[in-house]
């Protein structure tokens, strides 16, 4: 479980191809640099990499690695990653962590395109289209995840929209300590909706 609250950004050094010498790649093995992100952190442990929940599979205090599999690759945007490439890190919740964001899993539930970026003088706001079935648990004011950063939407389509989108205001400290300030417009995001939203459909749809 995590928050949202995105502690570091990591950069990607490598990414590996596994499977079946001569066969498929049916996962990959990232190596990713970190600091922070790392502090505390044992074999086993998670960490929400773009808001993909990931075991830790090795480490040395400055780098660290995870294998991903085929499924999590093709319904995330970890599939577009590359040597370079900047990614949000954010350890598991202990018992003692400050909710600074909101409840979030670190299961991806689509893949949103950055639609717009419009610079304000405090604050920058980006519009994001998201998959049509994921619409219905996006309200105004609720909470969404774009990659790993909690975030509040502050404009919403209808939800039977049929290009649906909702847009999110980045203040300055989002913009500089995640990666969401360079993202540019066709970019691709994973997107995790407010699970308890999830839970009430639910609930409502099982009552008689």
């Amino acid at each position: 479980m995590f928050t949202g609250i995105v502690e570091e950004v990591g950069i990607l050094l490598a990414r590996e191809g596994l499977g079946e010498p001569g066969g498929e790649v049916t996962a990959a093995r990232l190596r990713i640099r970190a600091r922070k992100a790392l502090e505390g952190v044992a074999l086993g442990d998670s960490i929400a990499v773009n808001g993909v929940c990931l075991t830790v599979t090795g480490s040395d205090g400055e780098e660290w690695t995870t294998d991903v599999m085929a499924e999590t690759l093709r319904r995330s945007s970890l599939g577009a990653l590359g040597a370079g490439d900047p990614v949000n890190l954010e350890r598991a919740v202990t018992p003692h962590t400050r909710l600074g964001g909101h409840l979030v899993q670190g299961h991806v539930d689509g893949v949103g395109t950055v639609l717009t970026r419009t610079p304000g003088e405090h604050w920058e706001v980006v519009r994001v289209a998201l998959p049509p079935e994921l619409a219905r648990y996006v309200v105004g004011k609720g909470s969404i995840t774009v990659d790993g950063a909690s975030l509040t939407v502050s404009a919403v389509s209808d939800a039977d929209d049929a290009e649906p989108w909702f847009e999110v205001s980045l203040i300055p400290t989002t913009l500089r300590e995640t990666t969401l300030g360079a993202v540019p417009p066709g970019s691709p995001v994973n997107l995790e909706v407010d699970v308890i939203a999830k839970y009430v459909e639910r609930l409502l749809g099982a009552r008689p």
